[in-house]
């Protein structure tokens, strides 16, 4: 008996007593699992996600919406960056006073020319504070996934605290999970079998998370 029988026996018999007519999602499953671990202002909620952020190595800046243009022309300037990949539906004033060269994105870009590029500026979908997480989900201002893993300095525009959620289970009632949802904890990173961290391997070397107060 091959592992592929063994396994598929044990689905089997673990199914035996289920109708075949059942469908999932006839019988309800309690998710009575705790939402939030404790409660929280809004305030401390943001501070929650600055810190988890900055946990996983990323850059944590705040400002008031008035100031953001400065913030990310000032970002861009001190990473040296000629080039910023603009993706669509970026508001124009987030970049209106920053001097390097606005790259519209393409579906027609090549990987070899996005990683030309010095900078991406995008939003997000939504903020998870207990996890430290982004989330973009290729809504306006947010552009296709490839945009901010090939690029290797990536700056990600929060709002707060509109786009920010204390948890998991409430980052995905905002979510369509039919959207291309990309996670993001950190800048990349992975470690070799003797825990040798190295950056920059499966995304962004460098995450710069911007929280705007609305």
């Amino acid at each position: 008996m091959s592992s592929r029988d063994t396994v598929l026996g044990r689905v089997r018999r673990a199914l035996a007593d289920v109708p075949r007519e059942e469908q999932p999602g006839d019988v309800p499953v309690a998710r009575d699992y705790l939402r939030v671990h404790g409660a929280r202002t809004p305030e401390q909620t943001a501070d929650l996600l600055a810190e988890n952020l900055a946990d996983y190595r990323a850059f944590v800046h705040r400002c008031s919406a008035d100031g953001l243009a400065r913030l990310i022309a000032r970002l861009l300037a001190e990473r040296g960056s000629a080039s910023v990949l603009v993706p669509d539906g970026l508001p124009p004033r987030w970049l209106a006073v920053a001097d390097a060269v606005r790259i519209a994105d393409r579906a027609a870009g090549t990987p070899r020319e996005l990683d030309a590029v010095d900078s991406v500026v995008t939003g997000c979908a939504v903020a998870v504070a207990e996890t430290g997480t982004i989330v973009l989900d290729g809504g306006p201002a947010q552009g296709r996934r490839r945009i901010t893993l090939v690029p290797d300095h990536h700056i990600c525009v929060v709002r707060v605290p509109e786009q920010v959620v204390d948890s998991v289970p409430q980052a995905l009632g905002r979510l369509d999970p039919s959207r291309p949802l990309t996670w993001i904890s950190g800048p990349s990173a992975t470690s070799d079998i003797e825990l040798d961290r190295v950056e920059g391997v499966h995304g962004p070397r460098t995450l710069e998370v911007v929280l705007v107060a609305d």
